[in-house]
This record gives structure tokens, C-alpha cells and sequence, in this order.
């Protein structure tokens, strides 16, 4: 595949990746929506085909991590936090740092 292609491909799964890992967040959607754009726009006019297939890699290792390693809250009482994944939609009580399923 065309680097170009390979770009566009990353540049499109970072967003889908974004909206799904925080769908019903609009500040995270946003702040990620803003940094994904802003390290595309900063690499544009890198010419060297060593440095995008590392810049690929960064970007493809970014979309795993997202993926595999974010987890949101929300405090649903004085000390204890709602967690989930949304990978594999588990939630969890965290309460005074202890965990219960």
C-alpha cells in the first residue's frame, strides 16, 4: 500500500477508535479529535519515507494503546467510581482502593 494510503487509513481509525473509546465523553472526543488533527498537520510536509513509516508506527501503536488501555469513570457516590473498558464493556466499583465486581 501507498504511504499516502497508509496515512489516510491511520488518520481515519484514529477518529473511529477516538469515537468509540470515548463515545459520551464530548470533552475527551473533543481534546482527541483536536490532538489527532493537530500531530497530522505538524508531520504534513515530512518527505522522507523512513520518518512517516515511523510516524505510521507511532500513530498505529497511539490507535492500539487507545484501544486496549483506556478506562473511564464517573463518581457515583462519596468515594466510590463507576468504572468500564469499552472493549469489553466491564464495569467495576472501585471504592476506597478496593475493587468489587
Amino acid at each position: 500500500m501507498r504511504q499516502a494510503a497508509k496515512v489516510l487509513q491511520l488518520f481515519k481509525t484514529l477518529h473511529r477508535t477516538r469515537q468509540q473509546v470515548f463515545k459520551n465523553d464530548a470533552r475527551a472526543l473533543e481534546a482527541a479529535r483536536i490532538k489527532i488533527n493537530e500531530e497530522f498537520k505538524s508531520n504534513k510536509s515530512e518527505t522522507s519515507p523512513k520518518k512517516i513509516e515511523e510516524l505510521i508506527k507511532i500513530g498505529s501503536d497511539v490507535e492500539l494503546l487507545l484501544r486496549t488501555s483506556v478506562i473511564q469513570g464517573i463518581h457515583t457516590d462519596h468515594n466510590t467510581l463507576m468504572v468500564w473498558n469499552q472493549t469489553c464493556n466491564v464495569s467495576e466499583n472501585w471504592s476506597l482502593g478496593k475493587t468489587f465486581l
